[in-house]
């Protein structure tokens, strides 16, 4: 898989890039991870990107120029084109499945006031991690790339995603670790018990009531998974 990311401000991804899971996986060639300065396709003298909107207001918003180029430049037929935008879909752990269809995920980000509306033609699919504002579109592009980078086989161990938050629509199970007893709060003693088919069940039984207790509303099928699509 390659993932492209568009961006005005490539410096925000060297650390990202360069520790733990996503350094591996790129080390193992997993995934190819490319990142774009989109500022290197404007046609003006001193690589504008942005400029007043029409109609007044405050604020600049992003041009098409630059931004058509950039994209025009790498898609490919494989290609998937995702604008980080307040305006897309919520994105999930449903998603971030579907990302591992595509062999070519391009995220652009945006800044300033935004994007002219145009740029949208263009893109295959908005997405949002949230109802909450940032400063760009990079928090969300390291977010969404991490979430499918992880699933890409072979980055980590099988058996690390069968129970994690969120699959089948359920929370994950609360983990232990040594001492046994530790100021008095104790570990549940189905798990010092070394039967494997109770602790199962535990976990299993364990998952169903912290979603209910916590994330009551994830517990269904999303209704607009289907949504993800190529134009």
């Amino acid at each position: 898989m390659k993932i492209s990311i568009l961006t005005l401000f490539p410096n925000l991804f060297d650390g990202f890039l360069t520790e733990s899971i996503i350094k591996r996986a790129i080390e193992k060639k997993k995934v190819e991870i490319e990142i774009i300065n989109f500022r290197d396709f404007s046609n003006s003298n001193n690589n504008q990107v942005d400029d007043t909107p029409y109609g007044g207001g405050a604020g600049m918003v992003l041009m098409c120029q630059p931004i058509f180029d950039a994209i025009e430049s790498i898609k490919t037929s494989d290609s998937i084109v995702i604008m980080m935008s307040p305006d897309g879909i919520k994105y999930n752990q449903k998603y971030a499945k579907k990302m591992l269809d595509y062999k070519h995920i391009i995220l652009l980000c945006g800044h300033y006031e935004g994007f002219d509306e145009r740029i949208k033609s263009i893109v295959d699919m908005e997405v949002s991690i949230g109802d909450f504002v940032l400063t760009g579109g990079e928090i969300p592009a390291m977010a969404i790339t991490d979430s499918v980078v992880r699933l890409i086989e072979g980055v980590i161990s099988s058996d690390s995603l069968v129970s994690e938050s969120f699959e089948d629509d359920l929370l994950d199970f609360p983990v232990y670790t040594k001492p046994a007893n530790f100021r008095g709060l104790t570990v549940p003693d189905v798990l010092l018990s070394g039967d494997h088919k109770k602790i199962k069940e535990w976990r299993y039984n364990a998952r169903i009531e912290k979603t209910k207790a916590k994330r009551k509303d994830i517990m269904r099928v999303m209704d607009d998974e289907s949504s993800i699509s190529k134009e």
